[in-house]
């Protein structure tokens, strides 16, 4: 199941991993973040579990803090060079993305390593032999990459040396196995040549499956379809029923621990036609007593069926009072901005005890009861 479920890809194949995983070695396996943001959605989960199986399995397990290659920002899934981070940016995104992570990966058991610790070490000359080891035809190959170069956009020195940087990631710690999406795929690539080059080693890439947005596009922040590891329990299975109907076994197998009979079950229940609401129902609840407990999935639950199948909803996030109507939406909002809570407020999206409200300076008072749009309620303390 390791090596099957939510992988789409090993490099350079499945039968030879086996193999080497068959041999009773303790294998060295990382997976590497750059933390350029300070929340991670269940799409972000998927290589998180991966890594988690490896953990259980008793292999030596790296988490690697892409620190330094963070200050030159992976272009890999980008059609536009990424924002360089501060040092003090990059520390404390970690501090929130670790919290969240910990709720999938088990810290307790896993390295945790900065790779400033050796890249910041390599002179100009080091610098320069590591990049003997590829050709700039592979870099602009790529079709991201080709794509803005077509278009006349501006490709930065600084991003061919991305993938070498995280090449030596994996050199430097001599491991065995590299996980990350497919969007990884080419900078992993770079780990395993130099791993065959400089150490005569063959070294594997894994591959993990993409888990798209509930709208079926790519999980976003900027598109409102991601759902976010730190969403309320009632935000978080809101969202799950909001999930288009062929997502639903994408997302049992991707973002649940969910067993792979039950998800045998659940792909025959959808081939006979059963209601995929039901579905969506078990899959909300397995999702948030993963991620909160059983309890909270359970009067989330509760909470949708009155508020959406009875008409009865259940105003049960707090949030403080005297703030303007604006100030207080905005974290409930898809971009988390004042503006965009304003724009919902013009639009008539939200309302104060059942009646519309369209002035974002309005001041919220305590016993207000608040709707934004159609799954979020929010009562004024």
């Amino acid at each position: 199941e390791v090596l099957s479920r939510g992988v789409t890809n090993i490099i350079p194949g499945k039968a030879e991993l086996e193999k080497l995983l068959r041999s009773g070695n303790k294998l060295n396996i990382y997976l590497g973040i750059d933390p350029t943001a300070t929340k991670i959605h269940i799409g972000h989960g998927v290589p998180l579990r991966k890594l988690q199986e490896f953990v259980e399995l008793g292999h030596k397990v790296t988490f690697l803090i892409g620190d330094f290659t963070a200050l030159i920002g992976d272009s890999s899934d980008k059609e536009s060079e990424r924002p360089i981070l501060t040092y003090d940016e990059i520390q404390e995104n970690f501090k929130t993305y670790k919290e969240q992570a910990s709720k999938i990966l088990d810290f307790s058991k896993v390295e945790v390593k900065f790779n400033s610790e050796w890249l910041k070490k390599l002179g100009f000359a080091d610098v320069v032999k590591l990049c003997q080891h590829f050709s700039v035809g592979d870099f602009v190959g790529r079709e991201l990459i080709k794509k803005r170069l077509n278009a006349g956009t501006k490709v930065g020195l600084h991003e061919f040396l991305y993938p070498v940087m995280q090449g030596y990631d994996s050199y430097f710690m001599n491991t065995d196995i590299q996980i990350g999406g497919a969007d990884q795929t080419f900078n992993m690539q770079a780990g395993r040549t130099l791993q065959k080059d400089m150490r005569t080693k063959d070294s594997f890439v894994l591959v993990t499956g993409y888990l798209e947005g509930t709208d079926g596009r790519k999980m976003s922040k900027s598109w409102g379809n991601a759902i976010w590891i730190s969403d309320s329990p009632g935000e978080m299975f809101g969202k799950v029923m909001s999930l288009h109907d062929n997502l639903i076994l994408q997302y049992f197998i991707n973002a649940t621990r969910t067993p792979d009979e039950k998800i045998k079950e659940v792909e025959k229940r959808l081939k006979d036609g059963e209601n995929p609401l039901n579905l969506k129902k078990e899959l909300g609840v397995a999702l948030v007593t993963e991620f909160h407990s059983k309890e909270a999935a359970e009067k989330a639950e509760k909470n949708f069926k009155e508020t959406f199948q009875e008409k009865r909803p259940t105003f049960d996030i707090k949030v403080a009072s005297g703030d303007s109507l604006a100030v207080t939406i905005a974290p409930f909002t898809s971009l988390e901005s004042i503006s965009e809570a304003k724009r919902l407020i013009k639009q008539n999206a939200v309302d104060v005890d059942g009646k519309m409200v369209d002035n974002p300076s309005y001041i919220v008072k305590s016993g207000d009861e608040i709707k934004v749009g159609s799954r979020t309620f929010l009562k004024a303390k």
